[in-house]
């Protein structure tokens, strides 16, 4: 099949091209070469390619930014989306669309998770827009696909895991106080793409969860990194009230992936397991990442 992947030099679309590409055409897009935005441009594109899928990791993720730069996260998340929806419709094409835990507001008592059919609650802006672009492809038709990723890491472009180590190498003696009662399920990229790839091959339609097994909390998580990296580090825990940020975030972003294993299609692992492997295979690289400067 011919897929197109909107975002694809992001997180995400790096590692989708990766996996993708091994039994598809892909053509991959970003904002240096198309801005979704614009919707003329990206009927052209659509027209002249006619993808089969458009996969849309594209989006403006900076959460805190995205409380005073909101006419920018609407376009991106919200207008961009609706863009890529209505030249999937015209061109006869499936869209997956990433969306976020952040659609929901954390009130869930821990460690109940959420699932597909909780109704979303966003508290930030960030979450407002990720929810609106899900009432956009939910006003398609029932082939498009809506993703519910949370805390997402991998090998390319920045995350909280390059973050945690590149205070840790650089500053081994500072301490690094890391939010403990925020409680997630880390998402390593390259599996999501694998779990798209899954859903691709299986024709399935709708919102799913898709998530790593299990939950931390940010605290757990940077610990069991740095402890697998290896590195020296002084972490330690504090409140989300010790550490404000602009825009709120849930206190429970724990996701279930009861739709995939419902439709027999789960392929997420549990997240220790998934960092394990991802500092077996890239520990060099991101250590190097740090030292040259990048």
């Amino acid at each position: 099949m011919k897929i197109l992947i909107a975002g694809g030099k992001g997180q995400l679309g790096v590692d989708c091209v990766r996996v993708l590409r091994e039994t598809h055409e892909i053509l991959a897009i970003d904002l240096d070469e198309l801005d979704i935005t614009t919707r003329a441009d990206l009927e052209a594109l659509v027209q002249k390619f006619m993808p089969d899928i458009i996969v849309n990791c594209a989006a403006y993720t900076h959460v805190d930014n995205c409380e005073i730069e909101k006419d920018l996260a609407w376009n991106v998340n919200v207008k961009g989306t609706e863009n890529l929806l209505k030249c999937s419709e015209n061109q006869g094409s499936r869209l997956i669309h990433i969306s976020t835990d952040y659609v929901f507001d954390g009130s869930k008592k821990i460690p109940e998770p959420y699932v597909e059919t909780d109704k979303p609650n966003p508290v930030s802006y960030y979450g407002k827009t990720k929810y609106e672009s899900e009432k956009v492809v939910l006003n398609g038709a029932d082939r498009h696909v809506i993703l519910r990723p949370a805390w997402m890491y991998g090998v390319n472009g920045h995350n909280f895991l390059k973050t945690m180590l590149k205070l840790a190498v650089n500053h081994p003696e500072n301490e690094i106080r890391v939010v403990n009662d925020q409680y997630g399920s880390p998402t390593w990229s390259y599996v999501l793409a694998l779990q798209i790839q899954r859903i691709i091959d299986t024709h399935a339609g709708g919102i799913y969860h898709t998530t790593a097994e299990g939950y931390c909390t940010w605290f757990e998580l940077a610990e069991y990194f740095l402890n697998t990296m290896q590195v020296p580090h002084i972490i330690v825990p504090c409140t989300s009230e010790e550490f404000p940020t602009r825009a709120k975030r849930p206190k429970n972003s724990i996701l279930e992936n009861r739709h995939l294993k419902e439709r027999g299609i789960n392929i997420m692992s549990q997240w220790q397991d998934d960092i394990d492997r991802f500092v077996s295979n890239f520990r060099e690289d991101l250590i190097g990442e740090i030292t040259k400067g990048k």
